[in-house]
This record gives structure tokens, C-alpha cells and sequence, in this order.
């Protein structure tokens, strides 16, 4: 059975525009869509709030009730009868996430085991056939075949097929 490697952030998780609502929300502030294309959302929000849109991302629970990506459920439901399934996240660089990434992705992909997840700090430990990620830094060591998923931050990356939703996974790995 063929293995695919999934991240969890920007993915099949939106902690960017779940962060984008509540500083507009919050702080009734608007985001720098050209300025996330540097490679990080965080630079998005203007420079004197970028220290608290960290914290933010530091505290414990930011992680715990993110928006899902549309569609990513019925798809992934679906990948996890055809192939090996991983989620595969990097969680040390914030640590208060690991419990929270652990109870989002059980509350919300049931039907995944807790053997099919795995919070690391590198994703350089893993292998599989296929990955899809939003990072081109999980992307370059993986030995597979490697799918960049659209998000604000790689929008000018190339060198990568592209997966823009889950629709077109599907299409790519559901025939």
C-alpha cells in the first residue's frame, strides 16, 4: 500500500485565517497579503503587532479548535481506505500545540488511529511515496514524490506540482 505524508497547518488546518479573523475581530486590523508572499504569514500583520500574533500562536489553545479545511475530511476519509495515511506535524517549534493538534485532529479525523499521527520537530524522519505540505523546507529532503499545497506564503514558489484544494487532490490520488 502506497504512503502519503499530510501536514496538518495550512493544509488541512487554517490557523492563518483563523488568526486573520480574530486580529480583525479583535484589533480591527487588516493584513499585507503581498507581504506574507516572503515565505511566513506573521509578516503580513503590521510590525507592531507581530510580537502578539506570536504569542498568540505560543498560548495554549490556538491550535485546538482551528477551522478545517473544505473538503479535507471526506477526502482524506476516502485516501485513508487506498493508501497508508500519516498526518505529520511540526509541533516543537510550539510546544502548547502537541495536545492541542492531537485532540483537533481526533475530533475531526476520527477515523484516523493515534498510530497514524506523528508531532515531531523535523519532518526529515519521515518517508512515504507522496507528501503533500505547504513548506518548501518539508518538501526539498522528502525522497517521494512531493506536492506543495497552496497557501498565501508559497504562492510564488515553483519547482513543485501544486494541490490548490482538496478537490484536486482527489482528483490526483481518488481514481
Amino acid at each position: 500500500m502506497q504512503r502519503i505524508i499530510i501536514d496538518m497547518d495550512e493544509v488541512i488546518a487554517d490557523p492563518m485565517g483563523d488568526m486573520i479573523e480574530w486580529y480583525r475581530t479583535e484589533h480591527g486590523g487588516e493584513v499585507d497579503w503581498d507581504k506574507m508572499l516572503v515565505g511566513s504569514w506573521l509578516k503580513g500583520f503590521p510590525e507592531e503587532h507581530q510580537t502578539m500574533i506570536q504569542e498568540r500562536l505560543m498560548a495554549p489553545g490556538f491550535f485546538r479548535h482551528l477551522t478545517v479545511m473544505e473538503d479535507s475530511v471526506d477526502v482524506l476519509r476516502e485516501l485513508n481506505k487506498q493508501y497508508e495515511v500519516f498526518i505529520v506535524s511540526a509541533a516543537m517549534e510550539f510546544p502548547n500545540s502537541l495536545k492541542d493538534k492531537l485532540e483537533w485532529l481526533m475530533d475531526n479525523f476520527p477515523f484516523f488511529s493515534w498510530k497514524q499521527i506523528a508531532l515531531t520537530g523535523s519532518k526529515d524522519l519521515v518517508f512515504g511515496d507522496f507528501m503533500i505540505d505547504d513548506h518548501v523546507k518539508n518538501l526539498k529532503g522528502f525522497k517521494g514524490k512531493p506536492y506543495i499545497y497552496t497557501a498565501a506564503h508559497n504562492l510564488e514558489v515553483t519547482g513543485y506540482d501544486r494541490i490548490n484544494n482538496w478537490k484536486e487532490a482527489a482528483a490526483i490520488f481518488l481514481k
